[in-house]
């Protein structure tokens, strides 16, 4: 990946619909929920579509799915077939691997196999969705992997989308999107930098808290358009955050072009929009280095 070449570094892309699987009845349902909180087309792109559309914009990409097998039944696209796709696309996009922490030491044997032979450069976590407490010690032997490597984690935090308007909000437990309950996590694994996916609402002071007093804690501001972002998200990426802020859209249920066009008028400072955008990313993924 040439980041010389790019526009921007979007830290946080789902892969939706596989190309070697049918899609899951169970994930249907909460497309259809997604489909109308977030106001979106019913129709996902696959992995290769999403291929196509993020090299046409220049934009890199960090692809991910959500293993969440045991706290919602559904079928999980598998981790091979991102990180393949990311094999044979590197110009453009990286792969991150999800693991359902409830699979403990197997979860961390895939681990070790997903990075030492497909490359994977981090994790993904949703604990809302995979029904679990973020500090659970049935995760360390994933995280100690993941810390081993130093390879970076996404949490999701804050409100989930996923599940919104569903009876019993789909099963998802939103306590378990608090920031805080990461910061356990921060202190014991100081060697795995994590980032505190969306504003992290209702509880933004929360993640604006630790990724100023953690140097390993940085937050990715996807799942919402910047307009909305509540007033501090701006205030500390203006002041003392201004390094510690990804940009991640959340495609497909956000675009990265809409996200961009409305992050130019929030009220950014104009010397953060390459930062925001793509150096800091750069910098996290790829060392200190790889953003000149």
């Amino acid at each position: 990946m040439n980041i010389d070449d790019l526009i921007a570094i979007d830290v946080h892309t789902h892969a939706e619909r596989s190309c070697r699987q049918p899609h899951d009845p169970i994930q249907a349902e909460f497309d259809a929920a997604a489909t109308l909180y977030f106001k979106t087309a019913a129709e996902r792109p696959t992995i290769a579509q999403t291929i196509d559309y993020y090299r046409e914009r220049k934009i890199g990409f960090v692809m991910f799915t959500v293993d969440s097998e045991a706290g919602t039944g559904i079928r999980r696209i598998t981790n091979e077939e991102i990180a393949e796709a990311a094999a044979a696309n590197s110009d453009i996009m990286l792969a991150f691997a999800s693991i359902d922490p409830h699979k403990g030491k197997a979860g961390a044997i895939e681990a070790r196999r997903m990075i030492a032979d497909h490359g994977v450069k981090g994790f993904k976590f949703h604990p809302p969705i995979q029904d679990f407490h973020p500090y659970d010690r049935m995760a360390w032997p994933i995280y100690e992997v993941i810390a081993e490597h130093r390879l970076p984690a996404i949490f999701h935090t804050g409100h989930s989308g996923m599940g919104t308007g569903m009876r019993g909000g789909g099963g998802i437990r939103l306590k378990y999107g608090q920031p805080i309950l990461v910061d356990d996590v921060a202190v014991d694994f100081p060697d795995m930098n994590i980032i505190l996916a969306h504003p992290s609402w209702p509880w933004t002071d929360e993640a604006l808290s630790m990724a100023l007093h953690k140097p390993n804690v940085f937050i990715d501001l996807s799942g919402w358009s910047p307009k909305y972002f509540p007033p501090q998200i701006i205030r500390y990426a203006n002041t003392q955050l201004g390094s510690k802020m990804l940009f991640g859209s959340d495609f497909p249920l956000i675009s990265p072009d809409k996200w961009i066009a409305a992050f130019d008028q929030a009220g950014f400072k104009p010397e953060l929009r390459e930062p925001i955008l793509k150096t800091n990313a750069a910098r996290l993924l790829f060392g200190a280095d790889a953003a000149g």
